[in-house]
């Protein structure tokens, strides 16, 4: 049969078990046995930015999910069930959302182009920049605009994140959730914390805070 790259990543999986199994001869049953990751993270769907190589951690340490532009949309089904898993069963202690420098998604919501289905999504980016559009357009610098913009869609998310009732109930009963935004840097390898952190509303403004009960 042809070798492809497609069947060498198969020859890579079996390599890749060997070495495992070399090294420690339980590792498969023992991460079968089950998970308990300490962070959930939301990230960009860009195959240059994977979760465990970049933070150093291992299978089992984080809980992914990944789309276009590392978004958190309120409509969105798979990241708001990813988001309940997450929280209420895994009992994560952080959320973090990290975004990239020289995002695709970004860059397309900076642009008049129609991309077709994308347009949809990547107008969430564009409302950002129109909510910073008096900062935005104070930086002559093109590609300094575009990091920024980088940087503000990611803190748009963790405040988006903050508004959802999934987070707020956690918050109410006390849990000492966490949630995180972070920008990495394709050039260096850098992740850059951007101080947005919080784990309560009091950030937000009161029309985004939820009556909740305390969970029996």
């Amino acid at each position: 049969m042809k070798n492809t790259y497609y069947h060498q990543l198969l020859e890579n999986n079996k390599n890749w078990v060997k070495k495992k199994i070399e090294s420690n001869p339980t590792y498969f049953e023992e991460l079968s046995k089950g998970q308990k990751p300490p962070v959930l993270w939301i990230g960009c769907a860009d195959s240059r930015v994977p979760a465990n190589q970049i933070t150093g951690t291992l299978p089992g340490e984080i809980f992914v999910h990944r789309n276009i532009a590392n978004m958190v949309v309120h409509t969105d089904m798979n990241m708001l069930s990813v988001l309940d898993y997450a929280v209420n069963h895994l009992k994560v202690k952080h959320v973090i959302v990290c975004g990239h420098y020289g995002c695709g998604g970004v860059q397309a919501a900076m642009q008049n182009k129609s991309l077709g289905l994308i347009n949809k999504w990547v107008r969430n980016i564009k409302e950002v920049y129109k909510e910073n559009q008096t900062e935005l357009n104070k930086i002559t610098s093109e590609e300094k605009r575009f990091d920024r913009l980088v940087e503000l869609n990611v803190m748009a998310q963790v405040y988006d994140l903050a508004k959802t009732s999934i987070i707020q109930q956690s918050w109410v009963d006390n849990s000492g959730l966490e949630i995180h935004g972070w920008v990495y840097g394709l050039e260096n390898g850098i992740i850059k914390d951007l101080k947005v952190s919080m784990d309560s509303t009091a950030h937000l403004d009161a029309i985004f805070t939820l009556n909740l009960e305390k969970s029996t």
